[in-house]
């Protein structure tokens, strides 16, 4: 049997695997990404339990939903045939492909989910991004190589949103509502989001999405607390976030003037709205409670330990009180990757920021 004949059988029956678009993928962000930093955390942010994981292979990891997560789904589309590892697990040659830095209940602020106990912000995500560099420098034999390898890769960042649902809207435990107007609020996030971000593009990030917060007005824990029918989303919340999201977008604009970056918007949050205003369109009956969780809309915390949850996940939007369950995760994250609609991304989607 000739080789090609070999080669076209393997090819056929799957054996045989195309390179991914990309040769790394690095992860920051909170609960919505986490794949497992903070499982040997002393913290209450923790997923690491049934019936979370009930629908990945393997069962609970330490997403902190049923099954996939969005990036899980962005990595997928990028062509990586596994699932990119969480850094706390992480070893030497795995940093080729990337790894997911992400910690439930971090922030942009040092101090944001502070009552959850331990998490790693994105202050400490840069440093174990610095600390994951200087082994690549080790294993590529240089810094020029490095910065090289890192210049091709996607970053993801996904910050803010426990900024506002553990910090500004939480004001018996912090300040900041009462030092800052939301205009305010929003500007000094992103002002030490910027500086972050170009600690960042120092070291070698250069195709970079910004992931834009989400309705968390529309959560069922926001819905619990804050909506008189349990159903309408909280407004000022809601209104507070978009002021932020808008300096994101001015943010990026900014970013992209500095040598060799490619910098853009992803809109999770129209997004997200567009699946609240048309749920039978994706196969969603239920939109604004928990499939598992405790009290009213099945929010006032997160799923309990081998907690029974709903039977029918596909119909519902969200996992528990504040987390997308899968099927909403994969909508989010094919949207990010190839964008659906012009307000999806700015100014491109994850797919042609991976081309550039």
């Amino acid at each position: 049997m000739s080789v090609l004949v070999i080669f076209l059988s393997l090819f056929l029956l799957g054996f045989v695997q195309s390179d991914p678009q990309v040769p790394c993928y690095f992860i920051f962000g909170d609960s919505l990404v986490d794949n497992g930093n903070n499982n040997d955390i002393a913290s209450l942010a923790r997923a690491n339990y049934p019936p979370y994981g009930i629908d990945f292979p393997g069962g609970p990891t330490g997403r902190f939903c049923n099954g996939l997560t969005t990036v899980d789904t962005i990595a997928q589309l990028l062509g990586f045939q596994d699932y990119i590892p969480p850094f706390a697990n992480a070893r030497d040659q795995q940093l080729l492909t990337g790894v997911n830095f992400a910690s439930a209940a971090a922030g942009i602020r040092d101090e944001t989910g502070q009552q959850l106990g331990g998490r790693i912000s994105f202050n400490g995500q840069l440093q174990n991004y610095k600390s994951a560099v200087e082994q690549l420098i080790n294993i590529l034999g240089d810094e020029d190589s490095t910065a090289n390898y890192l210049s091709k890769c996607i970053f993801t960042v996904g910050m803010g949103s426990n900024d506002y649902l553990n910090n500004y809207f939480m004001p018996t435990v912090y300040s900041s509502s009462r030092q800052y107007t939301p205009e305010q609020y929003a500007q000094v996030l992103i002002n030490q989001y910027s500086q972050q971000l170009r600690t960042l593009y120092d070291y070698g990030a250069r195709k970079v999405a910004l992931i834009g917060v989400g309705q968390i007005g529309c959560s069922p824990n926001e819905l619990a607390q804050s909506s008189p029918d349990g159903t309408a989303c909280v407004e000022r919340i809601n209104s507070a976030i978009q002021l932020f999201n808008n300096k994101l977008i001015a943010l990026v604009d900014q970013f992209n003037r500095l040598d060799g970056a490619h910098f853009t918007y992803i809109n999770a949050y129209d997004m997200f709205r567009d699946i609240l205003r048309n749920p039978s369109s994706y196969g969603f009956t239920v939109t604004n409670r928990g499939c598992c969780g405790v009290g009213r809309n099945n929010g006032q915390i997160t799923c309990l330990p081998y907690q029974t949850p709903c039977t029918n996940r596909n119909e519902y939007i969200f996992w528990d009180a504040y987390h997308p369950t899968e099927a909403a995760n994969v909508i989010i994250g094919k949207r990010s990757y190839n964008a659906r609609s012009s307000y999806d991304a700015y100014p491109v989607d994850i797919r042609r920021l991976a081309m550039m």
